[in-house]
């Protein structure tokens, strides 16, 4: 076996002489299993490296294992000099050489005449080692160093390490250059011990800082959290108040609903009038998620102001066909019934024609029904026609069969396709008598 190993890794070092990568990769691959049961693969994750950790000078230690000194220079090289999928395929080494690897990969991270793309894989393949050194490695590289792709790798590679990092990223938070990659660091971190660090900086003068701690802090159910995102509604940065309605609308949808304040629909209702439209339609998502009577209603004002710009009144549309709730449809049959523009209209229709709730499809289809036969200017247009055939097709209630048997004498030749479409969805018993 001892010899098989040589010749591998006399293989490995002549392929690396000819820049074959590749191929210096599969040798290295080799070597390390040869030691083991080549049955069971061997343990990467970053809370296993210690348990797997290779003690080099040990005398019981596989053949192959007293390799491994050779096989770290040749991995390093690999990752030096490799391509990217070169790189790829080698990184996946280094865990397995345990904590001999961590000092070099260090050299190259802090290596400013090192490209970026290695250096960012030293940093990913660190971010694996949840060791004590190299936490405090990547602080002190952050702290002192002014380079901003070295110090966002180093914080990505802290947020790998995930909660064992935390306090090292906290510290981070009073240096001014370096406050923003740990607040982006810690947003990675899903565990409720990043909510205290985070709290210290909503209030932060960079809007960055801001809209990613208030973005972070919306994943985690804390009665702290709620008066800290209605405070961010009033925000001067579109951003930050666009991730505080994000927010209170996941909030809605989750059992801690109860931390919410009473007045969330008049806050958000503001919302609907903000001078970002991307704030405006976050509002409306929020509102459906609310999902009861007044947050109905406000959507609605959305709709019947005549100063609602028309994509946010499509927005607006699209959540009340979605929020599955008996009113919601009849202000959408409400809608139809104003002077609305075209594109509007069409909104409802194929809202109306989505709705997925059992209990509330037959309302559903009798609204476009009731819309169909109205006198309103809408209906001369064909593509409303189009739309409501297609709706009242894909809803599948048989009080539609009647309107779409007669949608087949219509004009326009495109509405009568869409109305056959339509017909084919129900049970052939009910279309017997219809001559397609």
């Amino acid at each position: 076996m001892f010899l098989a190993n040589q010749n591998l890794t006399e293989q490995a070092q002549i392929a690396a002489q000819q820049n074959n990568w590749s191929f210096v990769t599969q040798c290295l691959h080799q070597l390390l299993h040869s030691g083991t049961d080549s049955s069971k693969k061997p343990a990467i994750a970053s809370n296993q490296i210690k348990k797997h950790e290779i003690k080099l000078n040990s005398p019981n230690a596989p053949k192959a294992h007293q390799l491994f000194p050779t096989i770290l220079d040749l991995a390093l090289e690999v990752l030096e000099f490799g391509d990217f999928q070169a790189r790829w395929e080698v990184a996946k080494i280094f865990l397995t050489l345990g904590n001999a690897a961590i000092a070099p990969l260090m050299d190259i991270l802090q290596d400013e005449a090192a490209e970026i793309e290695l250096r960012w894989f030293a940093g990913q393949i660190l971010g694996e080692f949840d060791r004590p050194e190299v936490v405090q490695g990547l602080i002190d590289l952050v702290n002192r160093d002014s380079d901003e792709e070295l110090s966002l790798v180093a914080a990505e590679a802290l947020a790998s390490i995930g909660p064992n990092a935390i306090q090292g990223l906290e510290t981070l938070l009073k240096n001014d250059l370096s406050r923003l990659f740990a607040v982006r660091a810690l947003a990675k971190i899903h565990r409720p011990e990043i909510i205290a660090p985070l709290l210290m900086v909503v209030d932060d003068s960079d809007p960055l800082i801001r809209t990613s701690a208030i973005a972070a802090l919306s994943n985690f159910d804390d009665a702290r959290i709620p008066p800290i995102l209605v405070t961010a509604l009033s925000d001067l940065m579109a951003t930050v108040r666009l991730e505080a309605v994000i927010g209170l609308g996941l909030f809605s949808m989750r059992s801690s609903a109860n931390l919410l304040p009473d007045n969330l629909v008049d806050l958000l209702r503001d919302r609907l009038w903000d001078f970002n439209l991307e704030v405006c339609q976050q509002a409306a998502i929020a509102l459906m998620r609310v999902g009861n009577e007044s947050a109905a209603n406000a959507l609605f004002t959305a709709i019947e102001s005549p100063h609602t710009p028309i994509p946010l009144a499509v927005t607006v549309v699209h959540r009340l066909g979605w929020m599955s709730h008996p009113i919601a449809l009849d202000y959408l049959a409400a809608a139809l019934t104003l002077p609305l523009s075209s594109e509007v209209w069409y909104s409802i229709i194929i809202s109306l024609g989505r709705v997925e709730s059992s209990v509330l499809q037959p309302k559903a289809t009798q609204i476009l029904i009731n819309f169909l036969k109205s006198e309103t200017t809408a209906i001369a247009a064909p593509k409303i026609r189009q739309a409501i055939a297609l709706g009242l097709g894909q809803l599948g209630q048989a009080i539609a069969i009647e309107p779409l048997q007669e949608l087949l004498a219509d004009a326009n030749e495109t509405v009568r396709l869409h109305a056959i479409a339509a017909l084919k969805h129900f049970d052939s018993s009910d279309l017997a008598a219809i001559d397609l």
